[in-house]
C-alpha cells in the first residue's frame, strides 16, 4: 500500500462507520398525531346521459396535524366507478384533481391559509381492470404552512367531464377536525 492509499482507505471507513450508525429519521410530519374526517358523495358522470348506472361513488378522508405553529395535512381518495365503460383507453375526464386547503377556522367562512392542487387523479381514475372496474385510491402528498389556533385540513374534488362543456366542477368534502 502506498504512502496516498492508506489515509484516504482510512477516510472511507471512517465515513462508513458514521454512515452506518446514523440514524434514520423520517420526515416529521410523519409521527404527527393526525386526526381525520371523510365524508361519501355519489357523483353524477354529466357527460353521460344512457341507460347504465354512471355514478361514481367517491370518498375523501382530509386528516390534519399540528407541531407548533405549523400545521400538516393531506387527502386520501378513494372511489369506485362505474363499469359500463369500455376496459381499455376509455377518456372520461378532461381533467380530475384534488385540492387539499389549510384553513383557520373561524366564525363564518373559515378563510384558507394555504392550498394546493393534486392534478394526479385523471389517469388513475380512467384505468380500469380487465373487467371494467375502476375502482382505486389515491393519497396526496402533505401540504404544510403556519397557522394559528384551530386550523383544520379540507379537500375540493374537481372533475371535469369529457367533452361536457362546463369545465371542473367542484365537489366539497367534510374537513378535518380543528388541531
Amino acid at each position: 500500500m502506498n504512502f496516498f492509499t492508506r489515509p484516504v482507505m482510512a477516510a472511507v471507513a471512517m465515513l462508513a462507520v458514521v454512515a452506518g450508525t446514523a440514524p434514520a429519521t423520517a420526515s416529521p410530519a410523519a409521527a404527527l398525531p393526525y386526526k381525520c374526517a371523510g365524508s361519501t358523495k355519489s357523483i353524477d358522470d354529466a357527460a353521460y346521459s344512457g341507460p347504465w348506472p354512471d355514478n361514481w361513488e367517491v370518498t375523501v378522508s382530509v386528516c390534519a396535524a399540528r407541531s407548533g405553529a405549523t400545521v400538516y395535512a393531506y387527502a386520501d381518495v378513494r372511489w369506485d366507478g362505474p363499469a359500463f365503460y369500455s376496459t381499455t383507453d376509455a377518456v372520461i375526464f378532461d381533467g380530475a384533481k384534488v385540492r387539499v386547503q389549510i384553513k383557520q377556522s373561524r366564525e363564518g367562512t373559515d378563510p384558507v391559509v394555504t392550498e394546493r392542487d393534486f392534478p394526479a387523479l385523471k389517469s388513475r381514475m380512467e384505468k380500469a381492470t380487465s373487467s371494467g372496474d375502476r375502482n382505486g385510491s389515491y393519497r396526496t402528498p402533505t401540504v404544510s404552512h403556519r397557522a394559528g389556533p384551530g386550523a383544520l385540513g379540507d379537500a375540493v374534488l374537481y372533475l371535469d367531464w369529457r367533452e361536457d362543456g362546463h369545465g371542473y366542477r367542484g365537489h366539497d368534502y367534510a374537513g378535518s377536525p380543528t388541531v
